[in-house]
Parts: structure tokens; C-alpha cells; sequence
């Protein structure tokens, strides 16, 4: 069973410390090449190739609390009969 989530992030009060990004075990999180309204270059999620899982770990090391995160619950496979 594969779990899946996702972040929102609040670019806007990102300061691109960079925690939430060496932090996230997906590697799905990278700093934006533009600026956000405070001058910085904020995270962003990059799910290219790799899949976030909603661990919240990103919220968790977060000093700005830019993360919200979202999880799915697995869903459970039907038995064939």
C-alpha cells in the first residue's frame, strides 16, 4: 500500500533556509529559482519524479510554518473471490 500526501506551502513567508529541503526523505522539495514578495527564493514541491508522502517532516522543521500538509489513509486492496 502506497501512501500518498502533499504540502501547501506559503511561498510569501518562506525565508529559503533550506531546512525543509535537506530534512524531506522524498528529496521532492527545492528552492525556486524566482523570488517571493520578500526577496528570497522560496521551497517549492517538485514531484517530477518522486512522490510526496505527507510525512510532515518539512512542517516539523519548519521555522516559518509556511507547510500544510495533507495525507491520504492507504486504501485497502479488494480480495479477488
Amino acid at each position: 500500500m502506497a501512501v500518498s500526501g502533499t504540502v501547501v506551502i506559503a511561498v510569501d513567508r518562506c525565508k529559503g533556509c533550506e531546512l525543509c529541503v535537506h530534512a524531506c526523505p522524498q528529496h521532492v522539495l527545492r528552492l525556486d529559482e524566482g523570488y517571493n514578495a520578500r526577496g528570497y527564493h522560496p521551497v517549492v514541491l517538485d514531484e517530477s519524479e518522486k512522490h510526496c508522502t505527507g510525512c510532515s517532516i518539512c512542517a516539523i522543521v519548519c521555522p516559518d510554518v509556511v507547510f500544510t500538509v495533507y495525507r491520504q489513509a492507504p486504501q485497502k486492496r479488494a480480495r479477488a473471490a
